[in-house]
């Protein structure tokens, strides 16, 4: 856990020392620029409102506590000798909290930790490449998406494998509590490879599927990874900007992109922070912030 704070800065500094520290987590100066001047224009009209009684409460505490991976190169992504964490999603965890006023911790999640972590209190919102789903709709709110990603699989050269075809009855590593098993099998059933007659998308299970293809969960990537290079398994199956920073020598995505994944901020159903964070979302995705920052981290 991290904790970053650039309230007392900003007040010091003002907008050229705030756009400079932005530049320090990942984004240019005329990004920065525009992000803190947006921040400043919001955060006007939010101190004259009244806020909401959960967002009041994080205002009260001084502090935003927000759940982000610490492995995913231009999302969110921990350096292991400073502690700081840099990329688009830690970005505007920032701008919220400097949005409120107050300070941000970063708290690293996984694919399965993170709604957990939500649901009891310890983070108020997460920001860890969560695609947004109708049945995740149910647990918890999502913003206005701020980034759009296809699945993808990553297989090692060595095994041949090129297409969707070729995956079928491999063993392939996904995450756990992620959705990539699922749109990989719904990918191969378009595709003509599976037949689909025992799959339905509300009842699918990776731990239990086993027509076709079949999968072993891990908790964090780097296990796929290393999993896959000792063969324990033949495709590393999420979202292509995850896979990205495990392509390595000897290693390719199959010919193939599919289910696209819409990322959002998440937060407690029902909360009155899912509206601010939402109408922030909106805000910087009109004023261009957020397309320059997906720039700043290469992920354009």
């Amino acid at each position: 856990m991290k904790k970053i704070s650039r309230r007392d800065f900003l007040k010091v500094t003002g907008l050229v020392g705030a756009a400079a520290a932005l530049t320090a987590c990942g984004g240019s100066a005329s990004s920065a620029a525009a992000s803190t001047a947006s921040s400043a224009a919001g955060s006007a009209a939010a101190s004259a409102a009244a806020l909401g009684a959960d967002t009041q409460a994080i205002v009260d505490r001084g502090v935003l506590k927000v759940g982000v991976k610490n492995a995913v190169q231009g999302f969110s992504f921990q350096d292991t000798l400073t502690g700081e964490y840099k990329g688009l999603e830690d970005s505007l965890a920032e701008m919220i909290a400097e949005h409120l006023g107050v300070d941000v911790e970063f708290t690293t999640v996984t694919a399965a930790t993170r709604g957990e972590l939500l649901d009891s209190g310890d983070i108020d919102a997460v920001l860890a490449t969560f695609t947004i789903t109708e049945e995740r709709k149910k647990s918890w709110d999502f913003s206005t998406p701020y980034y759009t990603d296809y699945v993808s699989v990553l297989v090692e050269d060595s095994t041949g494998i090129k297409g969707l075809a070729d995956l079928k009855d491999k063993v392939v590593g996904v995450s756990s509590g992620s959705t990539s098993a699922r749109a990989l099998v719904k990918a191969m059933i378009d595709e003509g490879v599976l037949d689909g007659a025992s799959f339905d998308a509300d009842t699918f299970n990776a731990d239990t599927w086993k027509d076709g293809v079949s999968f072993r969960q891990y908790d964090d990537y780097p296990a796929i990874s290393t999993a896959l290079s000792a063969g324990e398994v033949q495709g590393f199956c999420v979202d292509k900007s995850i896979l990205a920073i495990y392509k390595t020598e000897g290693r390719s995505y199959i010919d193939a992109e599919f289910s696209p994944q819409e990322y959002g901020v998440a937060t407690k159903k029902g909360s009155d922070f899912s509206t601010l964070c939402d109408d922030l979302v909106k805000g910087w995705l009109a004023d261009g912030t957020i397309e320059q920052l997906i720039k700043d981290n290469g992920l354009d």
